[in-house]
This record gives structure tokens, C-alpha cells and sequence, in this order.
């Protein structure tokens, strides 16, 4: 039997038939379809005119049975409404494609259960590796359970610690760090943390973060001033004004990504308020956004699609090499100043 099996209306269809209408060998249709340069381009262009003709489609499974290799790599996020992990997606097919890879894409939606079974059905299609970003709850047996196929896995953005799989992010202690120290430069010392989880790596290390920019000011820690929630437009909002509520409300506020903090804008302007004089918000990814809003959003640039680049490249060294030392890679994160930041002034209190 030839290499790969074709389907057409009519029924099925081999390389040989394909072959013997066009009156050439089965391996060289094989490589005229592969688009490979040892075949003459005027026969590549024909056999691909005739196999469109057909309108048939290769069969992978059979060939993967040979090769061990079905070039497919599987990614499992855990929220793809956020624009951020649009990018980060974006930056590993790119890669991968240029590897020759194909990605099949499945959405945990902070559901560890339907992540399960999401990852599961992927791994049916024998991928050649699985990126993951867990899910909220994600514990190190549900990874290492499928760890245990065989299928090479990449963490990225998020990571369940001690799993012993490769991984690549931002370093978000560093990150967060960062924009605390940019609030402290401009005379804030009242400085709040809207949006993440303590059940998630992410969420964790922002706040480590936080906690760490406080302390090299010689700033005490409020726990009141920590305002944990999802990162969303909608939780920014409710989380802002539940801060301008408190007795002694902060000035500024870093927050868990940019969808947070374009929430808190919104809660800002519903205060009465004015972004940059009145509170300061300092964002969190730097995705498309966050230089279109009004005002343009101060926040700190995470690499997505550095760290998404990477996360393919680990993976395709995993592919290649099973037993390679467990690697870790961590982007540098930069801040980004705009207009969402200026000097510490009293917050103006709404009217009893």
C-alpha cells in the first residue's frame, strides 16, 4: 500500500491509482504533495491540480503508524476570552508551523473536570506533545496522570509546581514588582493588588510580587488593600470601588492583568474620578488594548509572545529528546509607562 490514503466522492482513492492516472511512481506523488523541491515544479503543480481535482484529503493516521508522529501538538488553556492568551496562542502556532506542526486547541474554562476531559480527548488523537495552562484546582497527579501516556507535556503562563514538566512564563514576582516601584516613585504609599488567586501559580506569584515591591519601600502590607478576584473587566470594576470604600481608600492600585485594570478605569470614571491626577493603574500583560484606551494604560509588557514562542520550542526539543533535563523559561517583563499614572494626590470621597 502507498504512503498515504486519499478520499474522494466517488469512494477511496491510493497514491497507486493516483499514480497510475497521472503515469507517474507513488513516490513521487507522495513528494510532489509534500511540496517537495526534488520533484519538478511543473509536475508538483500538476499533481496538486489533479489531487484538488479529486478533492481528496490525506489520511495521517496511517503514516503516523510509521513514523510515530502524527504532527500534532495539542493546547490545553485554561481561558482563551482574554486577548493575552489570543496572543499567546498566536506566538505557538507560529512557531510550531514553521515546524510543521498543527495545533489542536481545547478550553479548560477553570474547570478542572472539563479540562480532564479535554486534555483526554486530545491526547486520543496521539499528539505529538500537549502545552498546557492549568486550570484553577489543577493538582500534580492530573498532569502527571497524562504524563503517563507517553504524550511530552510544556506548561506555560501557569504551572502546577513539582509536576517535573518543561515550562515557560514571564516572571511575574519581577513583573509585579516592578509597577509597585513605579507607584512608589510618583509619592504612593496607599497601593492596592486587584484581581488574582491564590490557587494559581500566576495569582500567587503576582502577589509575592506585590508583597515583595511594598517591602523594598519599607511599606507595611494592608491585607485589606489585596482585593483578590478574577482577572475581568467586570471584577476590576467591583473590585475598585470596593477599595474606594474603605475607610483609609488607596491612591493607586497594580493590577492582576489589563482586563482588571480596564474594569478599574471604568470604576475610576463611575467615582467621579480622574485616571493619573485623582488614582493611578498600572496594568498587567500589555496586550493590543492597552494602548488604545483613554487614557492609554500604564502597564508592565510580559513578552507573551516571547514566552509563547518558547513554550513551542520546548516542546519540539521535548519531541525530539524525551529524557533532556526539565527546562524552565522566564521572560523578563518591562514597564510600560502611559498615561494611567501620575502623582499622589488625596482621593476626592463621594459625597455621605
Amino acid at each position: 500500500m502507498g504512503e498515504d490514503t486519499f478520499a474522494f466522492a466517488a469512494g477511496k482513492v491510493t497514491l497507486q491509482r493516483l499514480a497510475l492516472e497521472l503515469g507517474l511512481s507513488t513516490a513521487t506523488v507522495s513528494l510532489a504533495l509534500r511540496d517537495s523541491p526534488v520533484v519538478a515544479e511543473a509536475t508538483r503543480l500538476k499533481v496538486q491540480e489533479v489531487a484538488r481535482a479529486r478533492g481528496y484529503v490525506a489520511n495521517r493516521g496511517a503514516a503516523s503508524l510509521r513514523t510515530a508522529r502524527t504532527n500534532i501538538v495539542g493546547v490545553g488553556l485554561h481561558d482563551i476570552i482574554n486577548p493575552s492568551f489570543t496572543e499567546l496562542l498566536a506566538a505557538m502556532e507560529d512557531a510550531l508551523s514553521a515546524a510543521g506542526k498543527t495545533i489542536l486547541l481545547g478550553v479548560g474554562q477553570e474547570d478542572v473536570a472539563r479540562q480532564t476531559r479535554i486534555l483526554g480527548t486530545l491526547a486520543e488523537y496521539r499528539p505529538d506533545a500537549l502545552i498546557v495552562s492549568p486550570a484553577l484546582g489543577t493538582e500534580i497527579e492530573d498532569l502527571r496522570a497524562l504524563g503517563n501516556s507517553g504524550v511530552p507535556i510544556v506548561q506555560v503562563t501557569r504551572e502546577v509546581e513539582g509536576a517535573g514538566f518543561d515550562f515557560a512564563g514571564s516572571d511575574d514576582v519581577t513583573g509585579v514588582a516592578l509597577a509597585v516601584s513605579h507607584l512608589v516613585e510618583l509619592g504612593h504609599t496607599r497601593i492596592a493588588m486587584i484581581g488574582g488567586f491564590e490557587a494559581a501559580s500566576t495569582g500567587r506569584r503576582r502577589h509575592a510580587g506585590y508583597m515583595a515591591g511594598l517591602a523594598r519601600h519599607g511599606l507595611p502590607y494592608d491585607p485589606a488593600l489585596w482585593a483578590p478576584g478574577r482577572g475581568t473587566r467586570e471584577q476590576g470594576r467591583v473590585l475598585l470601588e470596593q477599595l474606594l470604600a474603605l475607610d483609609e481608600p488607596p491612591t493607586a492600585a497594580v493590577c492582576f492583568n489589563d482586563l482588571c485594570a480596564f474594569g478599574a478605569l471604568m470604576g475610576i470614571q463611575a467615582a467621579g474620578l480622574v485616571t493619573g491626577t485623582d488614582f493611578s493603574i498600572v496594568g498587567y500583560d500589555d496586550i493590543a488594548e492597552a494602548s488604545m484606551w483613554h487614557p492609554a494604560l500604564t502597564t508592565v509588557f510580559t513578552q507573551i509572545p516571547e514566552y509563547g514562542a518558547a513554550a513551542a520550542r520546548l516542546a519540539l526539543a521535548r519531541i525530539a529528546d524525551p529524557q533532556r533535563p526539565v527546562e524552565r523559561i522566564l521572560t523578563t517583563p518591562r514597564l510600560v509607562v502611559r498615561a494611567s499614572t501620575g502623582p499622589m494626590k488625596p482621593v476626592r470621597r463621594r459625597p455621605a
